[in-house]
Formats: C-alpha cells, sequence, structure tokens
C-alpha cells in the first residue's frame, strides 16, 4: 500500500487507493446526508401536523358554506323564475291570488296539488288555477289557509274548450295524463299542432292555455276527439295564481 503510495506521489497521478477511499466517503457522506435530510423533514412534517389538521378542518367548513350558500342562491333563482313565469296572469287579472303548491295526492288518488291559499286569502270552490304556461285546473275544496285542485287532467275534470285557430267548440275532459277534446264538430280543421284554449265558463275566462293537440280520432259521423298534451309540467308546479270568480 505504501509503495503504490509512494508510486502515484512520484508520477503525479491518483492513487487507486486514494480513488477508492474518497469514492467510499463519498457514498457515506451522501447516505448521512439523506438520512439526515430524512429525520429533518418528518420532523418538519409532525411538527407542522396540528397547523395542517386545522388548515384542512377550516377548508372543509368553507367549502360546506359554500355549499349551503349555492343551494340557497339557487333556491332563489327558481322562486325568482317561478315569479316572473306567472307576473302576466297577475297583471290580467283582477283580483289573483298568488300561491304555491305545497303538496301532492298519494299515487293513485284524485289528479289534484294542495295550494297554501284558502278561504282567508279569498279562495273559494271552482275557482280556476293557472301556472306560467297555462292552465292547472280548478279547486275542488277550500279550506282557510290551504286549498286542492284537480288537475286538468283528473277524470273529474270537464272545461268548456276551444281551439284556437278556426274556433272550434268542445269539451276538455281529464284522461290521466293527457286530456281529450270531445264533441267537436266533424267539420272542424283539425291538425296536430293546434293550440286549445279555455272558452267562457264559470272558472275561467276565454284564452286561457290549455295544451296543443297531439293526435285527431274519429268518434262518429257526427263528432271526432282530439288528445291534447296540457301546456303545464304538472310535475314541475311551483308558484301559481288562483282566479276568483
Amino acid at each position: 500500500m505504501a509503495l503504490l503510495q509512494i508510486a502515484a506521489a512520484r508520477t503525479g497521478t491518483s492513487s487507486p487507493l486514494t480513488t477508492i477511499a474518497t469514492t467510499v466517503g463519498i457514498g457515506v457522506e451522501e447516505g448521512a446526508s439523506t438520512a439526515v435530510g430524512a429525520v429533518r423533514s418528518g420532523g418538519r412534517t409532525a411538527l407542522s401536523l396540528p397547523a395542517l389538521r386545522a388548515q384542512n378542518a377550516s377548508l372543509n367548513s368553507q367549502n360546506l358554506q359554500l355549499e349551503r350558500e349555492n343551494a340557497r342562491l339557487h333556491e332563489l333563482l327558481a322562486a325568482y323564475s317561478g315569479q316572473l313565469a306567472i307576473q302576466p296572469h297577475l297583471q290580467s287579472y283582477a283580483g289573483a291570488i298568488e300561491a304555491r303548491v305545497i303538496g301532492y295526492p298519494p299515487e293513485g288518488g284524485i289528479a289534484s296539488v294542495t295550494i297554501d291559499k284558502g278561504t282567508h286569502s279569498g279562495v273559494a270552490r271552482d275557482d280556476g288555477v293557472l301556472a306560467g304556461p297555462g292552465v292547472i285546473g280548478r279547486v275542488i275544496e277550500a279550506s282557510p289557509f290551504t286549498s286542492q285542485v284537480a288537475l286538468i287532467t283528473d277524470f273529474t275534470s270537464t272545461v268548456p274548450a276551444l281551439v284556437q285557430r278556426g274556433r272550434y267548440w268542445g269539451i276538455a275532459r281529464g284522461n290521466a295524463d293527457s286530456v281529450r277534446l270531445e264533441y267537436v264538430s266533424q267539420d272542424a280543421q283539425l291538425r296536430v299542432g293546434d293550440k286549445v284554449v279555455t272558452a267562457e265558463a264559470r272558472s275561467f275566462h276565454s284564452g286561457a292555455l290549455l295544451g296543443s293537440i297531439v293526435k285527431i280520432e274519429r268518434d262518429s259521423a257526427l263528432y271526432q276527439t282530439a288528445i291534447v298534451k296540457p301546456a303545464v309540467d304538472f310535475s314541475t308546479l311551483d308558484r301559481v295564481v288562483v282566479l276568483p270568480k
């Protein structure tokens, strides 16, 4: 080993022993540095863990508050949109009463909804009820603070009606999920897509939209029947207008 070192010194080159020792030393230093870094990092993490937990809890709380605020704003937007939809009815009918749908009947019962206004607000039996797009039905029961409204699709519902194009007269009768326009003259030139509106009667003035014809049937030599799709989507009812007689 001494001869190798002396020979390297005389020739001015690095000794193999020096090279090996240096390489091993660097490896040891790098390993020690990595181990010390890991210990330091773990120590910092351990020290900052409570702060991280507090920060995470704060972010979760903020996220929950934002979700609640988002839901509240969506509800306000829906309510505002519903109010805008019924404004034309409130402006067109003197004494019209604004109400909200608060209940639906059990499955298989009468096709009706419950609204949050009753006799205390001026609602009475047989008053007509409208939503933004058109006719919903008529009041069949009124208590002091709530009322029940039979939909135009209920089998008990009958409304005098007109086909707007041509002024053809008929009776709009409830048909589960649609309306049958019955007793229309065979001479009436009905077309799919024709608008059907209310005629002047006990519950409605003429011109309130019932729906559109989707099918035409021939019943007899005297009359024809049209199947009408209601203008209102009854599954999304919210704001409505009651029309006192």
